[in-house]
């Protein structure tokens, strides 16, 4: 019977996605952020160039349009006044190509050290435990790798350098402003406060709803991700309509996230446009008095009108521009804090790489996923080069976990591996890797060719060697038979082809690099018998003159095994051949009369 399952009315926030919102000027995230962009160094700097550029720029036209009022128009000069509309002009062609330069310079940079960015996080990912992937859901990195990366663009192309040329900028119109009339400089400032206290509120409601938002597309994503990949479960189960609930309320989350952010924009901008254009009335209301009385000329007030609209302008993309650096702040921290999870595996330093013969011990070996709840108890065995070895036991006794930790996929606790009497910890991991192939009872295959599927991009792989290890599995026939062959695409996880095609192609896949140990966990277990004959010719075709680690649950696949080691509750229990293990008539005698249904 099916639970009865209450829909929430709100998913709320996961408690390790609400990010605290970070500093503005958050030196060590900035520091460890603009390294990337070191080896673009040149670049950036004649970015800052351009910013610097177009803050004098831009106030300079208010000033010739002050003299050209005053000393050309309102003395009939049209020699003189041609001349300063020539100088405009230029002027304006000069920031205009300045603009160009500065808009695309600074996209072409964030994207670029995005794209650095993104290749070094994968790179990095690629390199971490398997034991990371077990307690971090998939969707958080999804968003870490695509959303959270692709908020850093802005730091570069809209935050840092666009913040440097509004604060030059308005130090700049106030120099200019000060310099023509100070008395209508501080008529034009009376409703700067308003502006700072309106932007500071902004700042700080935007910043909040930001982290909201943030925190909201990493929990979306997660639950998109997990639902479409266990999209099986959820229609055996007939769950669609309360996973359709669970989606909505979380995609509610996201909504009201960004609404609340939208709502703060509509509001600030309005706001900050009444104080600009009380601004600008306070001006001309006094400035005008100015011009009657003989005290400011009009081109003073009509270049001030001009600053005035420039000087409001960059305060109020400053608040925008602060948001957006927060927002890369937020999400550079969340990236950088990755980058330096020390959950990569570390290579010795003298790593070895020397030819492996395939002798393997396991030396009083103790592990656990979560340090606490230990998995395999004092494991110790030992199997000779070219010797087949099986692990026998019900699920949970700890069989997958000792072929795990002898490709390093986790880190022992206690104890020590050894391949030919040499730790595995002083091995190259990828060479290590290589030389152990390994075919698991639930085969993946990327959307991709049955060819790719099998080299995985390795160019060192040759098609000889890909077409002698499918005759070796007996895998060319089948192959043949599909469209385009080793070009057949199979689809997202080998959709397009039965568990028995699927088996045969990571068989290989492993055979390709002629490992010299061979790990076979349960890879018949999920194939009818006519099928399972195919594959058990093909295994024994590649254990063949190899060490061979066996996991089953079918005892009549490993019964010409050298070693039978029997585990439970991830101890050992009993090792020996198959008859000897029978004759002793303890958990493998049971495991073995209980299969065959024997009194």
């Amino acid at each position: 019977m099916q639970s009865e399952y209450k829909i929430p009315k709100t998913i709320p926030l996961k408690k390790e996605e609400k990010t605290p919102a970070g500093k503005i000027l958050d030196f060590p995230t900035l520091k460890g952020l603009f390294r990337f962009a070191m080896p673009y160094r040149g670049k950036f700097y004649l970015l800052i160039f351009l910013t610097v550029s177009l803050a004098f720029l831009g106030p300079f036209r208010p000033y010739l349009v002050q003299i050209a009022i005053d000393k050309y128009i309102a003395v009939g000069n049209l020699s003189g006044l041609t001349n300063i509309i020539l100088l405009l002009l230029g002027m304006l062609l000069l920031q205009a190509l300045v603009e160009y330069s500065h808009t695309f310079l600074s996209g072409w940079l964030g994207q670029t050290i995005v794209k650095d960015i993104r290749i070094k996080l994968y790179e990095h990912l690629l390199q971490f435990r398997l034991k990371y992937y077990d307690n971090t859901p998939i969707g958080r990195l999804v968003t870490r790798t695509i959303s959270d990366i692709e908020t850093l663009s802005d730091v570069f192309s809209e935050g840092v350098a666009n913040i440097i040329g509004d604060i030059l900028q308005i130090i700049v119109i106030l120099g200019f402003m000060f310099y023509q009339d100070w008395k209508l400089t501080l008529v034009s400032l009376s409703m700067i406060p308003l502006m700072f206290l309106a932007t500071y509120v902004f700042k700080e409601k935007v910043k909040a709803s930001f982290n909201d938002v943030r925190a909201a597309v990493a929990n979306l994503s997660t639950f998109v991700q997990e639902h479409i990949t266990g999209m099986s479960v959820v229609q055996i189960f007939n769950a669609e309509e309360k996973e359709f609930q669970k989606f909505k309320a979380i995609n509610k989350e996201h909504r009201d996230a960004n609404i609340r952010s939208v709502w703060y924009y509509s509001v600030y901008f309005p706001v900050a446009e009444v104080i600009s254009a009380a601004g600008i009335g306070l001006l001309v209301w006094f400035g005008s008095r100015g011009v009657m009385n003989h005290e400011v000329s009009f081109g003073v007030l009509v270049s001030f009108i001009m600053y005035i609209n420039m000087f409001f302008k960059p305060v109020r993309m400053i608040a925008d521009r602060f948001n957006t650096l927060q927002m890369g702040i937020v999400s550079a921290d969340r990236v950088l804090k990755l980058l330096d999870n020390p959950e990569e595996i570390q290579d010795n330093t003298s790593s070895i790489t020397s030819a492996i013969k395939g002798n393997v011990t396991f030396d009083h070996v103790w592990f656990a996923y979560n340090e606490e709840n230990y998995v395999l108890k004092n494991i110790t065995f030992e199997v000779k080069e070219g010797q087949t070895i099986a692990f026998v036991g019900a699920t949970g006794a700890g069989k997958s976990s000792i072929i795990n930790l002898l490709s390093r996929f986790y880190e022992i606790n206690q104890g020590a591996i050894t391949i030919d009497g040499i730790n595995i910890n002083q091995y190259d991991i990828a060479f290590l890797r290589q030389n152990i192939g390994v075919v698991m009872q639930d085969v993946f295959l990327f959307s991709d060719t049955i060819y790719n599927n099998i080299t995985l991009g390795d160019e060192s792989i040759t098609k000889a060697q890909v077409l002698y290890a499918t005759a070796l599995v007996g895998a060319t026939q089948f192959i043949a038979q599909l469209p385009g062959g080793f070009e057949y695409n199979v689809m997202e996880r080998g959709a397009t082809l039965s568990v028995g095609q699927r088996q045969l192609i990571s068989f290989i896949r492993a055979m390709v690099f002629n490992p010299k140990i061979i790990i076979l966990d349960e890879a018949t277990s999920s194939v009818d018998s006519e099928t399972e004959a195919v594959i058990q010719v093909a295994i024994s075709k590649m254990m063949k003159g190899r060490t061979a680690i066996v996991i089953a649950h079918r005892l009549s696949t490993i019964q010409h095994a050298a070693q039978i080691v029997v585990l439970d509750k991830g101890e050992i229990q009993e090792i020996g051949t198959h008859e000897s293990l029978l004759a002793h008539q303890g958990f493998y005698e049971q495991l073995y009369r209980l299969q065959y249904k024997m009194v």
